[in-house]
């Protein structure tokens, strides 16, 4: 590569130690570097300071539960993220139920705590471009809705998305939620922003898991958020998870309640759309 490498570049040699030979622009915040040695990575760059660390530091520990298939971190600082780049290819009904036992195995794996975050990621991560505490608790209803639901209806509250009363209709599903969450469960080891454009359909078949808000939580948070934006073969992907680890009775009925976490992130982010989707399952739940 005979022209100087841009900052993504540089980034990519900086954490392969690798000169890269040429860059192609991905998206606003993605470059894939083919490397001197043959090698392709994707370099990310982070919009807020802490995220690279904590998503490396998610890859790394859904990594070590040698069961999904994530990319390999090569680096990381307070502004970029190097990983390899994942070949893509078509889904398929195969892949699908693999993807189920390899999440069964993985929420397997548990955590510490629900909400316990990766080893070495910080306490205030992000899921998507919203911040999200790693704050522990043993109980999952009240911890869930101390930490995934309510800091994100205070926020679009406080922004004016939702107005008062509606705000108070999903704080009081949150005081119902330890009737409402089904019987007890160990903290999972979770994905933590498991939609459908986070699953990559690697070309030798196989899924691939990108981009994670990984935390301890329930299990069936992953799987609702993975239904939530449509996701190819998806009951096949449930097939697969529950022939590995049967979801408890009522699991479909809880859907909903699961979905208020990506909801809210999104209500925050994106707007009053999703605010109309959060207060549905709200309305649902009575």
């Amino acid at each position: 590569m005979t022209a100087r490498p841009s900052a993504a570049g540089a980034a990519a040699a900086r954490h392969t130690g690798v000169s890269p030979r040429r860059e192609r622009p991905l998206s606003g915040a993605l470059t894939e570097v083919v490397l001197d040695d043959g090698r392709v990575v994707v370099v990310k760059r982070a919009e807020d300071p802490g995220a690279s660390g904590a998503e490396a530091a998610g890859l790394r520990w859904l990594a070590a539960a040698g069961s999904v298939r994530v990319p390999a971190v090569h680096g990381h600082d307070d502004r970029w993220l190097v990983t390899d780049r994942v070949p893509t290819g078509a889904p398929n009904a195969r892949a699908a139920r693999r993807l189920g036992r390899d999440l069964a195995a993985l929420h397997a794996a548990g955590a510490p705590a629900f909400g316990a975050g990766p080893p070495g990621g910080p306490r205030d991560a992000y899921v998507g471009r919203a911040p999200m505490r790693n704050v522990t608790g043993d109980d999952w209803p009240v911890w869930y809705a101390e930490h995934r639901v309510l800091p994100y209806v205070r926020s679009a509250a406080a922004a004016g998305t939702f107005g008062p009363a509606e705000a108070a209709r999903i704080e009081r599903l949150c005081l119902r939620l330890p009737d409402l969450a089904g019987p007890p469960e160990p903290p999972a080891r979770l994905h933590g922003d498991l939609w459908n454009g986070n699953v990559l359909w690697g070309a030798d078949g196989d899924a691939v898991l990108i981009d994670p808000a990984a935390h301890g939580g329930h299990r069936e948070t992953d799987l609702a958020m993975l239904s939530l934006f449509g996701c190819p073969h998806l009951e096949q992907v449930l097939a697969g998870y529950r022939q590995v680890s049967p979801l408890a009775d009522g699991w479909r009925g809880r859907v909903g309640l699961h979905r208020l976490f990506p909801l809210l992130v999104h209500t925050v982010l994106f707007g009053r759309p999703y605010a109309e989707q959060a207060l549905a399952v709200a309305e649902a739940a009575r």
